[in-house]
């Protein structure tokens, strides 16, 4: 007696059941896995990108503050110039030239900060913004959902917290 009979194995339907479970195999490969493989990639991707975007923030923002820092010390170095220069040549001048040659470091000391918190608040900002506007992006595309203002508003909100700490 053969071993296939013994053990209940009828050969046509076992190479019917094969024909047919290669079919289907073929038929979602071919029309179900590859498109679904094609969406998770085009998530990945996007996703990806607002990493990327993410990071490309951060590092604008750190370059700004180092802007920021490098301006700050420079202002501070010219200014510390400008009260050295009256200090020395103060014996010479009257106090009142001492006085104007003071007020006007002052002057610009003050006027550089206001310059600089003025152009640091604004990068903050638009960088805020921007990363707003790319979570924003971030999260229609990787959930497939039109956000509503609300969630505009929280979002931007958290996002912003994030970045000021």
């Amino acid at each position: 007696m053969d071993v296939a009979q013994q053990f209940g194995v009828y050969w046509p339907n076992l190479i019917a059941q094969v024909i047919l479970f290669f079919i289907v195999y073929f038929v979602l490969s071919r029309f179900a896995f590859k498109p679904i493989m094609a969406m998770l990639e085009e998530r990945r991707r996007r996703i990806e990108e607002g990493q990327i975007n993410a990071e490309k923030i951060k590092q604008q923002l750190a370059e700004a503050q180092a802007k920021y820092e490098e301006t700050l010390a420079r202002a501070n170095a010219e200014a510390q110039r400008l009260i050295d220069e009256v200090k020395a040549s103060g014996e010479k001048l009257a106090e009142e030239k001492r006085q104007a040659a003071l007020s006007e470091a002052q002057e610009i000391i003050r006027r550089t900060h206001e310059s600089l918190t003025l152009e640091r608040e604004r990068t903050l900002s638009e960088l805020k913004r921007e990363v707003g506007r790319l979570v924003i992006e971030t999260t229609e595309r990787v959930t497939n959902k039109i956000l509503t203002p609300q969630d505009h508003q929280k979002i931007n909100e958290e996002t912003a917290q994030q970045i000021a700490a």
